[in-house]
């Protein structure tokens, strides 16, 4: 009756390495698709890329805007800047203007 202990040795091993490699598998799948894993992090870089992209795009905007400003600073006043905001913001026109009427297609 030696070989009933030895079968139920060989069993109990089976049953923990099968154990072990389901232990392994299931960390190993969230690894990969988990909300840390890899195909999260691809998708943080693509974010990332998206954002520095919007933030060059907001940089160049800034510069742009700090320069008109500047052209409005009382110690070098652009007077072609300071006449197009006042119109613009009085909502005024000089009767010596040439307004053009454009139909849009």
């Amino acid at each position: 009756m030696v070989i009933r202990p030895r079968i139920r040795a060989f069993l109990t091993a089976c049953a923990l390495y099968c154990l072990a490699a389901l232990f392994i598998g299931y960390f190993g799948i969230n690894a990969y698709t988990g909300n840390h894993g890899i195909k999260a992090r691809e998708g943080l870089d693509r974010q990332i890329a998206d954002l520095a992209a919007d933030l060059d795009r907001v940089k160049a905007e800034r510069a742009r805007w700090e320069n008109r400003v500047s052209f409005l600073k009382s110690d070098r006043i652009d007077p072609d800047m300071l006449d197009e905001r006042a119109r613009v913001l009085l909502n005024y026109a000089d009767p010596r203007d040439v307004i053009m009427m454009v139909k849009r297609r």
